[in-house]
Formats: structure tokens, sequence, C-alpha cells
């Protein structure tokens, strides 16, 4: 993309407040568009508005809501009143300041003729849009000065524990090894149901069902726990028959040539893999993103300076956060480490998915 020439704006940047909204912010009209603002409460994604004053500097003439989630490297534009090529660009220079990778934008009721002037590019739309996630039909990012990664295929998981499932089969269809039109709800639930430990996938599972799905693509688990993982909140007779299912899954893992290293991956070995253009299923911990410390896969699958880009299939709705935070979504690699380190065992678990050695062709059928 060749670099956008961008006029100084001179910005206003205030916290979100809902419960106090600014009189400049009241005066710019466009009541349809504040309403939506003030839907969700975003208080946990850092809400703020930026906004530009006019000549006499009593009143704004633009105003742009904007969040991100914690500990990443972006901007999201939630949407914009007043004049929006002015707001967009203090946007960008808001980033910029901040030294941020990213800036998005929701499209609720941006146009693309607007987006693409101010340097922006369409998302492609999830693949799935499950009953319950809210979100805008079209969203745009726009890269601060690097080369994007190639994006792959958006989908949403269907359910609130297939984001292991959900992430190998995004990897595969990146890679092409499977059709984008088979990826869909029954190889969601298909893969998983080879995973699972009920209802989580833990690390050596997910790769043994991805090796036996795919038997000519490379399968390496990166785990430093030597014994049953991502049982710890649960009581001691819920435990027992999960581990002899682990310790099933660690002898399946040897038997059909599935290497355990107990070395696991920091963010540079996160490059190197990448660098080697393999792809790393990152088990992290949404606590420092989203507040609750669960333990969630993501796919990192580029990077750009500074920064690991991740897939993310789940996204908190309830807080105002869709798809276009999900998707290609940038966070700083010492970060990246830290969100990596899962429950009280502290333990750190990934699945390196290499290139296939031939050209097998996709497991599972698309539903009808």
């Amino acid at each position: 993309m060749q670099p956008q020439r961008e006029t100084p704006v001179t910005s206003v940047v205030v916290p979100f407040e809902p419960d106090t909204p600014p009189t400049p912010l009241t005066r710019l009209g466009h009541h349809g568009v504040l309403e939506h603002w003030y839907t969700d409460d975003r208080s946990t994604h850092a809400p703020h508005l930026v906004a530009v004053a006019g000549d006499d500097g009593a009143h704004w003439v633009a105003a742009a809501l904007v969040t991100a989630r914690p500990h990443t490297a972006y901007l999201k534009i939630v949407d914009v009143v007043g004049d929006v090529p002015k707001a967009v660009a203090a946007v960008v220079a808001h980033a910029r300041r901040r030294k941020l990778a990213q800036v998005k934008w929701e499209g609720w009721t941006a146009s693309p003729e607007d987006a693409a002037t101010a340097g922006f590019t369409a998302l492609r739309p999830p693949l799935t849009r499950p009953q319950d996630t809210a979100g805008p039909a079209t969203g745009y990012v726009r890269w601060l000065d690097d080369e994007p990664p190639a994006a792959p295929p958006y989908y949403a998981q269907t359910t609130h524990f297939t984001c292991g499932a959900v992430t190998a089969l995004v990897a595969q269809a990146r890679a092409g090894t499977l059709p984008r039109e088979a990826l869909d709800r029954r190889a969601e639930l298909t893969l998983w149901r080879d995973a699972t430990n009920f209802p989580a996938c833990e690390p050596v599972g997910l790769a043994v069902a991805v090796r036996r799905a795919w038997p000519s693509t490379p399968v390496t688990v990166h785990l430093d726990a030597t014994g049953p993982v991502m049982l710890d909140h649960l009581p001691e007779n819920e435990r027992e028959w999960r581990a002899h299912l682990q310790h099933m899954s660690r002898a399946d893992a040897d038997r059909i040539g599935v290497p355990i290293d107990p070395h696991p991956l920091s963010a540079p070995a996160i490059r190197s893999a990448l660098a080697r253009r393999d792809q790393v299923l990152l088990l992290l911990s949404l606590a420092g993103m989203q507040g609750f410390d669960v333990p969630h896969w993501v796919l990192c699958h580029g990077t750009v300076p500074g920064n690991v880009v991740i897939e993310d299939s789940w996204a908190n709705t309830a807080t105002g956060n869709t798809w276009v935070d999900a998707h290609l979504l940038p966070v700083p690699d010492p970060l990246l480490d830290a969100m990596s380190h899962i429950s009280a065992d502290r333990f750190r678990g990934a699945v390196v998915i290499g290139h296939p050695r031939d050209a097998a062709g996709p497991p599972f059928a698309s539903a009808a």
C-alpha cells in the first residue's frame, strides 16, 4: 500500500463517559449514530473520543468513538460523526503518536469510498455469523507504515468451546489445505469432537486430531508440562477421567509421530516459526485482552515490527468487541509472551503446523 499523504489535524482526545457526554459532541447531531455508541458497556476497552475542534475552538466539527482491546497495538474507530475525513485523519495521527501498528474502522456507517480515500482496505466479512454475535457487516483496516501480512479467512467460532478446532481449521484454510467453502460448522464440530478433552481442547489432543485429519501435515506440540493440563478449575472427580484422556492422547502422539517438545515457544521462537512459513496455534489466557482468565486458542500467522499478528475466533460482543477487533490483531511480543502463561501452574502450550508433504484432499465435506 502506498503511504497516504495526511493533512495535519489538531485533535482533542477525551475519555468516553456515557453518563456525561461532552456538550460539543451532542451538538454534532447524528443521534442515531450516537445512540449506538451507548448501547454496549465498552469500559474494559479504553473508550475515548478523538475530536476535531472548529476554528473558534468552542465547538467540534467531527468526533470518532475509539476503542481497542487492552495489551494490543491497534485502535478501532467504532463510528464517526461530523466531518468524516477530518475525524479519521485525527485518529490515524493519534495512533501514530502512540506508535501503534494499525487502525481499524467498523463499517456501521462508513462508506467504501470514504474508507478507501483515507487509506483503509476492506476486510473480508466473516464466514460465519452466529445468532448471538453482533457486529458490523463490513470493516476496514489501515496498517501504519508496515507491509501487512496476508489475511486468512475470518471464521467466528459457533460455540464457547471450539476455539482450538476453529484455529486449526483457519490455519489449514490459510495454507490452502482446506478449501474456504469447507470451513463451516460441520468441519468445526467434527474436528472438535476428535480433539476435545470435554469441553476444551488441550495441546496434545488438538495436535493429534490435526495430524489424523491431515496425515501429510507436520505437527509439533510445545508443552512445558509433563502431566495433565487445563484441569485445575474442575473438582477432583471430574479431573480423573479427563486426565486419562490426556494420557491416551500422549500415547496416540507417540504412535503416529507427533513430537512433544518440552520447551515453550517464546515470541522470538514464534517469529522464527512464522519466518519458516509454519503457523502457530497458541494457547493463551484472555485475562489481558478480555479481563477473565480463561484458556483460549488463537492463530499466530504473521508479523509486523514489534508485534505478532493473530486471529482470534471469539469476540466479546457485550463489550462492543466484534470480529473487526479479532481479525488481523497485532499483539506486542512481550505481551503475547505474558498472555501465554496459563492457569496457576503457569504452563505454556502451542501447536506448530508445518507445510503438508503432498496435496492431500480436505478431510471434511461442506455442510449442505
